[in-house]
């Protein structure tokens, strides 16, 4: 089974992933995986994609595509895979396409997880941290007992920068003029999967399996 995972940040794609990765005992690949992976093996796209960000450059499409490539040959994807964070654009959408279609493979869902824009601000403005110890703590679904303590050690909770809703408001933005043309170019191949992510994870789970199996 060869599934693009889909969804803005905060639709809780990597409990999913897990979950998904679990059940159809296939490789969960994320971007951040594949980047150091890559990196630390010193694999020819890994050097290449490390002097790119050594000089704190973009690394370009064709040496992201190229590591993913290098991923997806691994033995262990040889049943299936589940990648979390690539494509992120329409033009790596297609090149993916491209390489499965040499290997003989291809994709059999793009699966999108749906949550709304204001259920996507709660969730992400709603973690604090605390200071003294790291435990992470959410306002609405892991609450401290006090908003601005720590119920672990007595330290001070805050909000950190990139959880501010100015902040997740201009994630939120970047994911919509980018990743979400996705959604119709898998629809239009006939591979979109829809799942409604503002339920609970058990039902959401539920959910994915039977429409991953139908």
């Amino acid at each position: 089974m060869n599934i693009v995972l889909l969804g803005p940040p905060g639709a809780g794609k990597g409990t999913q992933a897990l979950r998904i990765a679990k059940t159809y005992d296939i490789p969960h690949i994320s971007t951040g995986e594949i980047f150091r992976r890559a990196v630390a093996d010193e694999t020819e796209m890994g050097m290449r994609a490390k002097a790119y960000m050594n000089r704190g450059e973009l690394v370009p499409d064709e040496v992201v595509i190229g590591i993913v490539k290098e991923r997806l040959e691994g033995p262990d994807c040889a049943e299936g895979f589940l990648l979390d964070g690539f494509p992120r654009t329409v033009a790596q959408a297609e090149a993916l396409e491209k390489e499965l279609s040499k290997s003989g493979r291809e994709l059999d869902s793009g699966l999108d997880i749906e949550v709304g824009r204001a259920s996507l601000i709660k969730r992400l403005t709603g973690r604090r941290t605390c200071r003294a110890c790291g435990k992470v703590y959410h306002l609405t679904f892991d609450p401290p007992q006090s908003a601005t303590t720590c119920d672990a050690c007595g330290g001070e909770l805050w909000q950190r920068d990139d959880d501010t809703e100015e902040t997740v408001s201009k994630r939120l933005d970047v994911y919509e003029e980018q990743t979400a043309p996705l959604i119709d170019f898998y629809n239009e191949r006939d591979l979109l999967v829809e799942v409604d992510g503002e339920r609970g994870v058990d039902d959401v789970f539920s959910a994915v399996k039977q429409l991953l199996t139908a």
